[in-house]
């Protein structure tokens, strides 16, 4: 049963994300750099944030549990901040990049354009918060041991998965519409990705509750993508197109 619970979790969190970064991804190399290089800023963003609580957290009295629950929160909504602090900073250094490849290129073009580069961005972003936020649970997740033994919820592992991957998918959207508010200088997009990213990890305050932190997650998720869908070029034709499997343009005519 504990290996069943590992693999289920482990392809609902990871098996969307797994496809995107096969399919659009993993066959273009500097695509996977970016990718990569994406995942590292995100991992040195929680670094920095984690050694700030760390410190608050050894300079509080630990018998305070107001206190101690106040910088739980605070350590949260700062370590959404500094995220997006270093998202920024991302897309400053890409586009430092494409200024180097243009000037590289032999017609003048980048051989990858901005639009891409934030949606290769955001899947690296939400690669490296999924795995920090499942890896440990995984592990438990192969026992040996029982959830829910002692009372608690039995769909712990279930909606943490869930919740991974609605975070996986958020953070590919958000790096679209956050590089499309700074490419354009529209700050209101900026500043609804941060109060975005502030509201789900705000959410998840409501646990054991699950559904006070799933449902939000999913509709805030759901408008993401219709928003960055847009933004990328995207209408309601092309959608209507792609759920039909027709092609674009005008149907072939027969040979004579």
């Amino acid at each position: 049963m504990t290996l069943a619970v590992f693999f289920g979790c482990t392809f609902i969190a990871f098996g969307p994300a797994f496809s995107l970064f096969l399919f659009t991804i993993a066959r273009d190399p500097l695509r996977i750099i970016i990718l990569i290089a994406g995942a590292f800023f995100w991992l040195v963003s929680l670094l920095l944030s984690s050694l700030i609580w760390f410190i608050a957290v050894k300079a509080s009295d630990p018998r305070d549990e107001p206190l101690q629950k106040g910088l739980l929160i605070f350590g949260v909504m700062f370590s959404v901040l500094l995220q997006e602090a270093f998202r920024f900073l991302y897309y400053k250094l890409l586009r430092k990049a494409i200024e180097g490849l243009v000037a590289l290129s032999e017609d003048g073009c980048s051989p990858i354009s901005i639009q891409q580069m934030a949606y290769v961005a955001g899947v690296g972003f939400g690669l490296m918060s999924g795995a920090f936020s499942m890896i440990n649970l995984l592990a438990d997740a192969l026992g040996p041991g029982t959830v829910g033994i002692h009372g608690d919820s039995q769909l712990y592992f279930l909606t943490s998965a869930f919740m991974t991957m609605v975070l996986i998918f958020l953070h590919t959207f958000w790096g679209i519409l956050f590089f499309h508010g700074c490419e354009n200088r529209h700050w209101w997009e900026i500043l609804a990705v941060v109060v975005m990213h502030l509201a789900v990890s705000g959410s998840t305050f409501f646990n054991p509750l699950y559904i006070g932190s799933l449902v939000p997650s999913y509709v805030l998720m759901a408008i993401a993508a219709v928003w960055a869908y847009m933004l990328s070029g995207g209408s309601v034709q092309n959608l209507r197109r792609f759920l039909l499997c027709a092609q674009s343009g005008a149907s072939p005519q027969p040979a004579s």
